[in-house]
């Protein structure tokens, strides 16, 4: 005896005039007839995701907050490598300027320096000495007259090499 569930459909078809009754089960019934489902609600919903979709969904979102998380530290990064640009120009500044400003000192240095051993070496040698009495003379009167005529100067020679 078959267990599955029959049901007596009335079947009705018509051959010529005799109306035909059969009997058939529920599952044949269903696949000789499909029932076309019309939705109830319209609209998108999400369908349900398979294994493989929502692994691959799992590593965009860790890619993806990996890629955030470098480009903050990119950010970071940059504004301390422009903090310290500054700061290094700001020294480099400072430092021409203290140069320029040792240049002038040693320039003034040297040049007292200079003047204080040509002095010192006078001393030692007693090369300048006062004078003792001042003597006057009276003035003289000139009666030689320059000439203004213009020597020709010497010929060029010419000379190879250096």
């Amino acid at each position: 005896m078959n267990t599955a569930r029959v049901q007596k459909i009335d079947y009705s078809y018509q051959q010529g005039s005799k109306t035909a009754y059969t009997e058939v089960t529920t599952e044949e019934y269903y696949v000789q007839n499909p029932i076309e489902e019309t939705p109830i609600i319209e609209g998108y919903f999400y369908k349900e995701s398979t294994v493989k979709d929502m692994a691959i969904r799992k590593v965009n979102k860790s890619l993806c907050g990996l890629l955030i998380m470098a480009i903050a530290a990119t950010f970071v990064s940059y504004y301390f490598v422009m903090c310290n640009e500054l700061t290094l120009n700001t020294l480099n500044r400072q430092i021409i300027a203290l140069n320029d400003e040792n240049t002038e000192l040693q320039n003034n240095l040297d040049r007292i320096k200079s003047f204080n051993n040509v002095d010192n070496k006078m001393m030692q040698y007693n090369l300048l000495q006062k004078a003792e009495k001042v003597i006057e003379v009276p003035a003289v009167a000139a009666t030689q007259t320059v000439d203004k005529t213009r020597v020709a100067s010497a010929p060029f020679k010419w000379a190879i090499g250096y």
